[in-house]
């Protein structure tokens, strides 16, 4: 037998070198490679960057078909958004005289920098869709409803800190696809004036002024403009964001993972009260020396690694998709920014053009009241909504299924009438020129379409007495009216904001 000194001999080099591999794991994990359930769940246990999983995860939650995996793609296209981000930082000055210059070098002068630029150019675009449809994902699932209902909150207001991040983007090459985007997006922030200088109150209290002034830092879009949009897009809004996306992952691990239906029995004691559902099943580490999974709560598999290999493959998917189409299609830049040659039309973002439509017939109305009317509205469906199950599952029943076929149908027929009326025979101003504006602010084309929403949908509760019913209705039609306004001001919106098919230019007649 050795005696007590070579007992305690140090390992020899070569075991250390043998062993590296194993020690570096257990460093970075505090547990070692066993392959074993308990020792699993240890890793995810263990680990900050790891712990923002569940140990357990649900099967239901890993089924593609239920969540396309579009709440993980929201946050992978903002991590790649965030590393590009900073690499165009090196090379970009917020500066009238040098931003056009810079993004023109990036274009043509810096190795890659190019493709960086089509790439977080792409992402923004991707980001803005994914999380669109996400949170049409949430709603058509039921995925809202108690526990969850503050973390729709919180995903809206994400939805609003995208657009504002894409948009805050959309200034910085300063060339003139942006000055005028701007120009738009900042006549809609003063656009209050229409409701003041109606009143007579403007040179007492001039919000819209003042809302200009904020956000451009004088009367006038220049540098102050630029720096603004700068410091708003690399720090402010994406601080708040990345904030409030923690407190979205981690909503989703405390109120029990992704929602499923009831009919999929809920992990063991996951359940603490009827109150509020909690984690704690799906948080439990496993006992014992179990070394099977069907030790693991009913209907879950371990997050590590099954989970993990998931999310890593979409993200090397959505990496290779966006990645390949910055290869393929550059960003636009135009020519340099110039305030005395305007773009006609002058257009703003595509996810705008909506908002664009309704503020060609009023500025407040369709810029401010409205898209706030809408935010609040879905913000408000959780706590409107409070019929219980249909929980994690798409339109459970043909009664929901035929409430989406119907509002969307009432919604595409009459926004093309609303349309096809102010087309043909104009609106109350073409009727009655003297007619005074609060009339105009209060009813046009956009606020019609609105207060036909809400009739459809309370007519629906009304008929059904199902407040589900009602919220189908009206997410339906709010989704309906989205895509079919984007359309219009996208396709058919020519020169001076006409349409192309009451000019002779219409490119569609060639």
């Amino acid at each position: 037998m050795p005696d007590a000194a070579e007992r305690s001999a140090p390992p020899g080099r070569w075991a250390n070198l043998r062993a590296l591999p194993s020690n570096f794991w257990r460093s970075l994990m505090r547990h070692g490679l066993e392959g074993t359930p308990r020792n699993r769940s240890l890793v995810v246990m263990s680990n900050v960057f790891l712990h923002v999983h569940s140990v357990h995860t649900h099967k239901h939650s890993l089924r593609w078909s239920y969540t396309f995996g579009l709440g993980l793609i929201s946050l992978f296209l903002f991590a790649i958004l965030g590393a590009t981000g900073v690499i165009l930082m090196m090379f970009y000055v917020p500066s009238t005289e040098l931003a056009y210059d810079r993004i023109r070098d990036l274009a043509f002068v810096v190795t890659g920098g190019r493709f960086m630029r089509n790439l977080h150019r792409w992402t923004a675009h991707g980001m803005v869709v994914a999380v669109l449809l996400h949170m049409v994902r949430v709603f058509y699932t039921g995925a809202y409803k108690p526990p969850r209902e503050l973390n729709w909150v919180v995903g809206m207001l994400l939805l609003v800190l995208t657009l504002g991040l894409s948009f805050t983007g959309y200034l910085l090459p300063w060339d003139q696809l942006a000055f005028w985007a701007i120009t738009i997006g900042s006549a809609i922030a003063g656009s209050a004036r229409e409701v003041t200088d109606a009143l007579g109150v403007t040179q007492v209290l001039d919000v819209g002024g003042a809302a200009r002034a904020l956000l451009l830092g004088g009367t006038e879009i220049g540098q102050d403009a630029l720096l603004r949009f700068y410091v708003l897009h690399v720090v402010i809004l994406p601080g708040v964001a990345a904030a409030l996306l923690a407190v979205h992952v981690w909503r989703i691990r405390k109120d029990g993972g992704l929602s499923r239906p009831e009919e999929a029995p809920p992990a063991a004691a996951e359940t603490e009260s009827a109150g509020a559902t909690r984690t704690y099943g799906l948080m439990a580490l496993v006992k014992g020396d179990a070394t099977r999974e069907d030790a693991l709560p009913e209907n879950t598999v371990l997050s590590w690694p099954r989970l993990f290999i998931v999310e890593g493959a979409l993200f090397a998917s959505v990496l290779a998709a966006f990645g390949a189409l910055s290869l393929v299609f550059d960003a636009p830049l135009k020519a340099l920014a110039n305030p005395s040659v305007p773009e006609n039309p002058a257009k703003a973002p595509w996810y705008f053009l909506g908002l664009q439509e309704l503020v060609s017939y009023s500025g407040f109305a369709g810029g401010v009241m409205l898209p706030g009317i809408a935010v609040l509205g879905l913000m408000l469906i959780p706590y409107l909504d409070r019929e219980p199950g249909g929980v994690g599952t798409w339109l459970r029943d043909r009664s929901e299924r035929r409430e989406v076929a119907v509002s969307a149908a009432a919604a595409a027929a009459f926004i093309v009438g609303v349309l096809a009326i102010t087309v043909r025979y104009g609106w109350l101003r073409s009727w009655f020129p003297g007619i005074p504006q609060l009339v105009i602010t209060a009813v046009n084309p956009g606020t019609a379409i609105v207060a036909m929403f809400a009739a459809k949908s309370a007519w629906s509760v009304h008929r059904s007495g199902s407040t589900r019913l009602g919220a189908i209705s009206l997410f339906t039609m709010f989704c309906v009216g989205f895509v079919i306004l984007t359309y219009v001001g996208t396709f058919l919106r020519g020169p001076n904001w006409g349409f192309y098919w009451s000019q002779s230019d219409w490119p569609l007649a060639h």
